[in-house]
């Protein structure tokens, strides 16, 4: 178990560590996740003490949110002074993310009803 979380850890400082030397604007996390996605592509799939560890702690997720639940409820009052803000960019991002799933389905859905047709 030990070397499976050193190993997750390790993908996720890699990903970090390209975040900082390339300036890039994706959180260092996703990086190491996807670098993480192409090791075990190469590899096969994932080792059996890496599937444990991975299942024990998607099985505790939810104590992960105990700390960002916290810290909503310390910063209670400055959401309260920013509600429309926070509301406007919910309901925005939620359409926009809608608009582009619509979209991105829309191209593909056309893509491929033109390769049955030939």
């Amino acid at each position: 178990m030990i070397a499976a979380l050193a190993l997750l850890l390790t993908f996720q400082l890699a990903g970090e560590a390209l975040r900082v030397a390339l300036h890039l604007p994706v959180p260092g996390p996703v990086i190491g996740m996807a670098l993480l996605l192409l090791w075990l592509i190469i590899r096969g799939g994932p080792s059996v003490p890496l599937k444990d560890t991975s299942t024990t702690l998607l099985q505790n997720l939810s104590l992960m949110f105990i700390p960002a639940g916290t810290g909503v409820m310390l910063h209670v009052g400055r959401l309260a002074d920013e509600v429309w803000p926070i509301a406007i960019a919910l309901v925005a991002s939620t359409l926009l993310g809608l608009i582009a799933t619509g979209m991105t389905l829309h191209l593909l859905t056309r893509g491929r009803r033109q390769g049955e047709s030939s």
